[in-house]
């Protein structure tokens, strides 16, 4: 079998429809922001690519502003707006938590901004901050767990304005702005990266909702006068024909067979490791994705060992990668170090075959057994 791809949530393989929209708009010579003809073929590949956004975000396109990605958007929500209590916890990607001030950034700085720590339970769900708070910033989905967090139950419960990180809810599931779940108007902000759906790397959103709209690169009039530079026409392209491509998906129910193969692998892994521990088992989890580890065995060494057997999964979060130690995730969550140390993410899509799956509990399996062996 050829190698096997399962990391799924670090970057998804390119879709065959966002190749192809890049290919064409490699065609458009123009600048987006030119009056010419040339220009005005570019700028509608733009406006084409962010209707194409809003459609599957659920807003307005005049909403959506393309940056480089989720990090981006959440240092310009973060880090251009005086936010005084940020309310967010531990579980949040480092995107969200590297760009509130620590105490000696706001000494320098001057700054008010501080964090208030968000509780989690067991389960990875974040439980609610305080009315004092301006700005609280919640993941829809834990890349790392899959758990998700129902944005709805802190609309009208929380102070001040949600920041969204919908980055690994994007096309896998309905999202806060959603037509499913109507219009929750205490959710300010959403940021999103294209290349978890299909998309290029390189390119992503934050929208906004409301008058007091943020501008943060001064320059030349793009992205109404929000983001300054030259629009990366090719990539945005891309990325709404990602966009649309995945709705189709969700209307479609392909996500549903991908957790009938998450939850057989995670049947099948259980039943070979009787010491298995399945992360958020019984949370509502992304359809895609099983976090579990084998107290004592270390994750890194199962990506390894598994990286050599030809098949591609992580220890964790992509941007945490090549850092060794315990899941932050797992013991904010209230795991031990040793059992924080020892998982791996396996994450898949509609592209993966089940024989892929079974392949691979297959040889985890093997791999699992051995281990015993060697210690018995």
């Amino acid at each position: 079998m050829s190698r096997v791809y399962l990391d799924w949530n670090a970057t998804a393989p390119l879709r065959p429809q966002a190749r192809a929209a890049m290919l064409a708009a490699m065609d458009a010579v123009g600048n987006p922001s030119s009056v010419h003809s040339e220009g005005r073929v570019a700028k509608a590949i733009v406006e084409t690519a962010r209707a194409q956004v809003a459609a599957l975000v659920g807003c307005e396109p005049g909403e959506v502003v393309f940056t480089s990605g989720a990090t981006e958007g959440a240092a310009t929500i973060l880090r251009y707006t005086p936010w005084d209590r940020v309310a967010c916890a531990d579980t949040e990607h480092d995107c969200i938590l590297r760009n509130i001030p620590a105490d000696a950034e706001v000494e320098e700085a001057a700054a008010l901004t501080f964090r208030v720590e968000l509780r989690i339970d067991r389960n990875g769900l974040a439980e609610f901050g305080s009315p004092g708070d301006d700005l609280t910033a919640v993941s829809t989905a834990n890349g790392e767990t899959g758990i998700k967090n129902d944005l709805s139950r802190f609309v009208g419960k929380v102070g001040g304005d949600i920041l969204c990180d919908a980055t690994q809810l994007v096309g896998k599931g309905f999202l806060p702005w959603g037509p499913a779940c109507g219009d929750n108007g205490g959710i300010r902000y959403l940021i999103a990266s294209s290349h978890k759906i299909g998309g290029p790397k390189g390119v992503g959103l934050f929208a906004e909702r409301g008058s007091d709209n943020i501008r943060f690169i001064k320059g030349g009039g793009q992205e109404m006068s929000r983001r300054a530079s030259t629009e990366n026409v090719i990539g945005i392209a891309g990325f709404g024909a990602a966009c649309e491509a995945a709705g189709r998906d969700l209307e479609n129910g392909a996500w549903d067979r991908v957790a009938e193969m998450r939850d057989d692998l995670e049947d099948r892994l259980a039943a070979a490791a009787p010491d298995l521990v399945v992360v958020g088992r019984e949370a509502p989890r992304l359809p895609n994705t099983s976090c579990f580890a084998v107290p004592g065995w270390r994750g890194e060494t199962q990506v390894m060992q598994m990286d050599l057997a030809g098949f591609a999964i992580s220890a964790g979060s992509a941007c945490s990668s090549g850092k060794t130690g315990p899941s932050r995730v797992l013991l904010a969550m209230g795991f031990d170090e040793e059992t924080a140390a020892s998982a791996i993410r396996v994450s898949m899509g509609p592209a993966t075959a089940q024989a892929e799956v079974t392949a691979f509990a297959d040889r985890w399996i093997e791999h699992y057994r051995r281990r015993k062996a060697r210690a018995a």
